[in-house]
C-alpha cells in the first residue's frame, strides 16, 4: 500500500496483521514487491491517508471476459452491431483498450469517482486488476473499478472511448497483493449504498467464471505493445447491477476481494 504521512511525505508500506503498517524508506511499490527497502516505523491504518497503491503510468482494460458481461452488452446494445460482443467473447483475441495514462482520470481509496454529465445510465464495474512488471508479466494484483456509461456504449460500440474514458472514470486500491497461487480464483463482492446508507445493490462473482485467464489477458496486452512497468490491467467484470440502476452523486461503491481488501469510493 501507499500512504501520505504528515511531515514525512508519501511512502510504501507493508500491511502486517489487520491494522498495522510497516512503512518503508521509499515510494516505489515495484521495489517493495522485490523486497527492497528498510522499515522506518510502524503505524496504525487509521493514522494514514491512503493513496492509490501505485502511480500507474498506464491503465488498460479487458472487456467481455465474463459471460455476464457479454450478456449485459447485448442487452444494452441499440444497433445491429450488438453481435460484436458475442464475437469477441468467443474469439481468441480479447477486447483491450486504454483506460487512463499518468493517473489523470483515476482515483485511489476514498477518492470520488464521477458520472458523465451526458449519460443517463452509469455503472461501476468491479474487477481484479493486474500490476505488470518490466517484462509485462503480472507481479501483483489490486482492485479496479472501471466506471462506465452503458447508454453511450449501447448507442454504438465505436463510442466506447467516451463510455469508458472521462474524469473520475477509474479507481484502484486499496493495496497490492502478491498471490501465492496465480491460478487460484479470486472472489469479488460489490455493494452500493445511497447517501443515507441504504443498500441499493449487493452481489458477488469469481474470476473462476472468466473466459480467459488473467495471465492470458496480460500476454495479449503487451503483444507488440510496450506497456511501461507499473502499469495496471483491469481484467473485466462479471458483476453488473440491474438495468434499472444508475450511479448518482452521493452513492458509495464498495468492492472487496479477499487478500487485497476493500476499495471504497463515493460518487461525484
Amino acid at each position: 500500500m501507499r500512504a501520505e504521512i504528515d511531515g514525512v511525505g508519501t511512502r510504501v508500506g507493508r500491511v502486517e496483521g489487520e491494522d498495522v503498517v510497516a512503512l518503508l524508506d521509499h515510494d516505489d511499490p515495484l521495489a517493495a514487491i522485490r523486497g527492497e527497502g528498510e522499515v522506518t516505523g510502524h503505524w496504525d491504518l487509521d493514522q494514514l491517508h491512503l493513496c492509490p497503491p501505485i502511480r500507474a503510468p498506464e491503465i488498460w482494460c479487458a472487456g467481455v471476459t465474463y459471460e455476464r458481461s457479454r450478456d449485459a452488452r447485448l442487452e444494452e446494445a441499440e444497433t445491429e452491431a450488438r453481435d460484436v460482443y458475442s464475437l469477441v467473447y468467443e474469439a481468441d483475441r480479447p477486447e483491450l483498450f486504454m483506460k487512463d495514462a499518468h493517473m489523470l482520470r483515476t482515483v485511489g481509496p476514498g477518492g470520488a469517482i464521477r458520472v458523465r454529465s451526458d449519460s443517463r445510465w452509469m455503472v461501476p464495474e468491479p474487477e481484479l486488476a493486474l500490476v505488470l512488471g518490466a517484462g509485462g508479466e503480472p507481479v501483483a494484483v489490486t482492485i479496479g473499478n472501471d466506471v462506465s456509461s452503458r447508454d453511450i456504449e449501447g448507442a454504438n460500440p465505436l463510442y466506447i472511448p467516451q463510455a469508458k474514458i472521462f474524469a473520475g472514470a477509474c479507481a484502484i486500491g486499496p493495496a497490492l497483493a502478491v498471490p501465492d497461487d496465480w491460478d487460484a480464483p479470486f472472489p469479488i463482492r460489490m455493494r452500493i449504498v445511497d447517501a443515507g446508507g441504504d443498500e441499493l445493490f449487493a452481489g458477488e462473482t469469481s474470476t473462476a467464471r472468466m473466459k480467459r485467464s488473467p495471465r492470458e489477458l496480460a500476454a495479449w496486452a503487451v503483444r507488440d505493445n510496450p506497456i511501461p512497468p507499473g502499469s495496471v490491467l483491469l481484467t473485466g467484470t462479471g458483476l453488473v447491477p440491474p438495468d434499472d440502476y444508475t450511479l448518482q452523486p452521493g452513492h458509495t461503491v464498495e468492492i472487496a476481494i479477499d487478500g487485497i481488501g476493500t476499495l471504497v469510493n463515493t460518487v461525484a
